[in-house]
């Protein structure tokens, strides 16, 4: 039975570009790094910061070959030491011994991801623990507005800003006035989570996203230390895909020596992929540099893996249709074991599909592979191998006219014993 709902929330055009790029790599780095620690107090002296063969290339560079499409990076994690030189603290990369103190990380990052191709976004901590003005919400609000105009105006256009809500809870920031700074020195980026978001957080450090994910919401998770959900601004969208985040070393967003055993398999990240992209969502998957300022050598060697393995089971289709409108059905030249199927609706016209299901044709019969609800960006259907010629979509229940951008399949399942 088709529902019809003739005012169904749609993405803006900025929401449709992030949700295409799928892939992020989020970049923990700073004075933590150097202290063998995740949250540091602000008292951490600045001399500690000291990479010995920093480059911020080689992070880029390996997120790009892994098919990762954007990049953020702790510009000022809640210690508040700032990863630029900044004119508002003493607490910054000026006053290290790195560079004699004439370095700019994020500046560095900023132009590595223009060189090789990729979105640049910033994570910049509200809760500041170093800032002797925060205690004082007026003075503080002002401070911070000064940092992030920094980053908003010297380092070209980005994807996205950072605003994490952790040791904030129960705070509340200008919140008008930092988004108005956003809105007004980058329109385009993203906002995630705080005050008048554009994406949302996906609540939990796993990188997965429950099933069904819808694209509008109306609350969020403030921080993994609540259940409180954040307050946000009235003009906050109603479309509001998610964002999901985890580390690629279980629990640890920092680098910490003698700490490869955490890295997770490349299984657990496929798992990780499949509960997240396969969801709907976007995965910002955390790579932390080490105290040479360079990702490290296992890391590395994890991450080019997963993209490989992503391109190996999805980079060619075979069997696609694309552009279709109520249903799709795929007809391959003969039969072909197949076992994955990805689903895409044209979220332009918004979220429509409210139920479906996937069917083969077996022994001149439809047979059922798999039901689902949510469609959104994208949904990846796992199911029992089949050897078949025609595959189709069903949709059991739809909010209005489905708009299928595309139906393709897959047979993945060697490549699923090799991990």
């Amino acid at each position: 039975m088709m529902k019809h709902e003739p005012l169904l929330a749609i993405p803006t055009e900025q929401q449709l570009r992030w949700q295409n790029l799928e892939l992020g790599m989020f970049c923990h780095f700073g004075i933590n790094t150097f202290c063998d620690q995740e949250w540091g107090d602000g008292s951490d002296s600045p001399e500690r910061f000291h990479p010995t063969a920093l480059d911020a290339v080689q992070w880029v560079r390996t997120a790009k070959q892994a098919g990762f499409r954007y990049f953020i990076l702790t510009a000022k994690h809640h210690d508040g030491f700032c990863l630029w030189p900044t004119r508002t603290t003493e607490y910054s990369v000026k006053s290290s011994p790195w560079l004699d103190g004439k370095g700019d990380v994020v500046r560095a990052c900023a132009e590595a991801c223009r060189s090789e191709g990729l979105g640049f976004g910033i994570y910049v901590s509200p809760w500041d623990r170093n800032a002797a003005c925060y205690r004082d919400r007026a003075a503080y609000d002002d401070f911070y507005a000064e940092q992030l105009t920094e980053l908003l105006t010297q380092y070209g256009p980005l994807v996205e800003v950072w605003f994490d809500g952790a040791g904030s809870e129960g705070r509340e920031y200008d919140w008008p006035r930092i988004i108005s700074l956003v809105k007004r020195h980058q329109p385009d980026a993203m906002i995630f989570n705080m005050g008048a978001p554009t994406i949302r957080w996906v609540g939990n450090e796993d990188g997965v996203a429950p099933y069904p994910c819808w694209n509008t919401a109306e609350t969020a998770r403030v921080s993994m230390f609540t259940e409180a959900a954040v307050n946000w601004l009235p003009e906050t969208p109603v479309w509001l895909p998610a964002e999901c985040d985890v580390p690629i070393r279980k629990n640890h967003w920092f680098w910490h020596p003698d700490d490869e055993a955490r890295l997770l398999s490349l299984g657990e990240l496929m798992d990780v992929y499949y509960r997240s992209v396969g969801h709907g969502a976007t995965l910002l998957l955390n790579v932390a540099p080490d105290r040479r300022g360079l990702l490290p050598e296992a890391d590395v060697e994890r991450v080019l893996a997963l993209g490989e393995e992503i391109r190996r089971r999805f980079g060619s289709p075979l069997a696609e249709v694309k552009d279709a409108e109520g249903a799709a059905e795929l007809v391959l030249d003969e039969p072909m074991e197949l076992d994955h199927a990805v689903l895409m609706e044209d979220i332009r016209y918004g979220e429509r599909i409210r139920e479906y299901s996937l069917e083969a044709m077996l022994d001149g019969r439809w047979i059922e592979l798999v039901r689902g609800s949510a469609v959104g960006h994208k949904k990846i259907d796992r199911f029992a191998t089949v050897r078949t010629d025609r595959i189709r979509l069903n949709v059991l229940d739809s909010a209005a006219m489905p708009k299928i951008r595309s139906m393709s399949v897959y047979c993945v399942s060697g490549e699923e014993r090799n991990i």
